[in-house]
């Protein structure tokens, strides 16, 4: 009785279970036979899908179609979460399964975005499964993700998913974008650029082109509106995230000087050779910002470009050039620091006609230039301008500036009627040792003070005008802690009212070097 009460027992646990398992489409009731071959692709917008029980393609039960004849787009959900769905052929449980979907599609040239989601894993491939420029191929939440790519002619697509547990859904979009026409590396000619503007701020998706600049003026400013759209002769563009190619072919028709200005929010970049060389490179997010650039150009045909790219925020870029004849030409402009208290600043120019004198000027933003010196122009006794002297003249002046950090410098031409023009800018980085101070910078009566962190021997004062002539000098055997000094002490008494300069040195460095204004 008992052995017989233990073999009930178990074949009714037996029966149970099996119809646990009938009643959740893990075994089937009757035998069934998957139909497909699970390679065949679909075509005229209609998928072939092929279904798996497991999440590895393990089991093929049947398949199933996805699309219709008009439109390829579908989103499935598999009719809910642990249940029987049916194919041409077997069902498939929707716990732990998979699906390949499969199409064959034509596409007319063009610019397409394909948006796929899935919950769980999905991936797609264009090439027939080689590649997959869409793969989240991972368990978790409905989401998508886009590809964009130019297509023209047959594609295989496959589209993967499997689902792990929980929710299950698979989706596909694909729709066309509208693409730009027109050739754009053509140059615009006699003062009109044309410009062609990208989706993407590296140049991704060309979607048409504009002008800029009128009939012998090529100068423009170019905000792009403010309703977020921005037209172009093909399409409009939302104006985040674009970029911009402007193309001017620009004639020279003599020997002229050229100041352009560029400007932009965010990078800007300008060429004078079809893009092989930028003049001017400020390829980086920044707010609106404006970079100079001068030069001398031969007569010629110059292939301009003018790049541009918006990141987010404001949106605009500008453009000015103006150019007159030479007055002078500037054969060479140098500066160098041959000492810690000196910046030597060096230049040669020939051919001056009508030219007045030359102005240094200085800056230590990079931005607000000052003159710090006034040089006359070429000429008889070097005084005002020459009418036709072709020789070659070289000129230099020291510049005796105390500054730690980077200065900028550039040179102003001045005509005989007042018009100026400017060199490129140079730079060089100062330094100054730290080992003594000298204070105050504004000075009442005569005497300054020097202090020390550390003894110095053999130390030497010097007092100079701002053209570089020594007016006074005190040396020190030794030198500790704080001493006041007079500026006029061994040297020129009765300083007068202006700008000096203050240097202390000893037999091997300048220990420090400040400009004083004497009152």
């Amino acid at each position: 009785m008992k052995t017989l009460y233990a073999f009930r027992t178990r074949f009714f646990a037996l029966i149970m279970t099996g119809s646990a398992l009938l009643s959740a489409g893990m075994i089937s009731a009757q035998p069934c036979t998957p139909l497909g071959d699970g390679t065949t692709y679909g075509t005229n917008n209609v998928w072939i899908g092929y279904a798996y029980q497991g999440k590895n393609f393990d089991t093929y039960k049947g398949y199933v179609t996805e699309g219709i004849s008009s439109n390829p787009n579908f989103d499935e959900s598999f009719g809910g979460d642990q249940v029987n769905y049916n194919t041409n052929g077997c069902s498939v449980y929707t716990e732990g399964f998979s699906m390949r979907y499969k199409l064959n599609q034509s596409f007319i040239n063009g610019n397409y975005l394909f948006t796929v989601g899935g919950d769980d894993g999905y991936r797609l491939s264009l090439d027939g499964g080689s590649t997959w420029p869409i793969n989240n191929w991972g368990d978790h939440g409905y989401t998508t993700s886009t590809y964009t790519i130019a297509l023209n002619g047959p594609v295989n697509i496959v589209l993967e998913y499997y689902e792990n547990g929980g929710g299950n859904r698979v989706s596909f979009n694909v729709t066309a974008i509208c693409t730009g026409t027109g050739d754009p590396s053509i140059y615009g000619t006699n003062g009109v650029w044309q410009g062609y503007i990208y989706q993407g701020m590296n140049f991704d998706l060309y979607k048409g082109s504009v002008t800029e600049g009128i009939a012998s003026n090529p100068n423009f400013d170019e905000s792009f509106g403010s309703t977020g759209t921005y037209n172009t002769s093909s399409c409009s563009i939302q104006t985040q995230q674009f970029s911009a190619r402007y193309r001017l072919k620009q004639t020279i028709t003599q020997l002229t000087n050229v100041v352009i200005t560029v400007g932009g929010d965010d990078g800007y970049r300008l060429s004078l050779d079809g893009g092989a060389t930028w003049v001017i490179n400020k390829w980086v997010d920044q707010s609106y910002g404006v970079t100079g650039y001068s030069t001398h150009l031969t007569a010629g045909t110059y292939d301009m470009v003018l790049e541009y790219y918006q990141n987010g925020g404001s949106n605009r870029v500008t453009f000015g050039m103006s150019n007159t004849l030479l007055p002078v030409t500037l054969i060479n402009w140098s500066a160098s620091a041959p000492s810690a208290d000196q910046e030597l600043l060096q230049w040669k120019c020939t051919d001056a006609v009508n030219f007045d004198h030359f102005e240094i000027q200085r800056s230590t933003d990079g931005r607000a230039f000052s003159n710090i010196h006034t040089e006359a122009g070429p000429g008889p006794g070097n005084v005002g301008a020459s009418a036709g002297n072709g020789g070659t003249q070289s000129y230099s002046f020291t510049d005796q500036f105390a500054y730690n950090g980077m200065v900028w410098y550039r040179l102003a031409m001045v005509d005989l009627d007042g018009n100026t023009r400017y060199s490129n800018v140079i730079t060089l980085s100062l330094r100054q040792s730290r080992v003594a101070n000298i204070y105050p910078t504004v000075v009442q009566d005569g005497n300054i003070f020097v202090e020390f962190t550390q003894p110095v021997s053999q130390a030497k004062l010097e007092v100079f005008d701002m053209s570089g002539r020594k007016l006074s000098e005190k040396d020190f055997a030794v030198l500790n802690g704080r001493q006041q000094v007079s500026l006029a002490a061994g040297g020129r008494a009765g300083i007068t009212s202006g700008l000096y300069v203050v240097r202390l040195s000893n037999n091997s460095e300048i220990l420090a070097k400040t400009i004083v204004v004497v009152k």
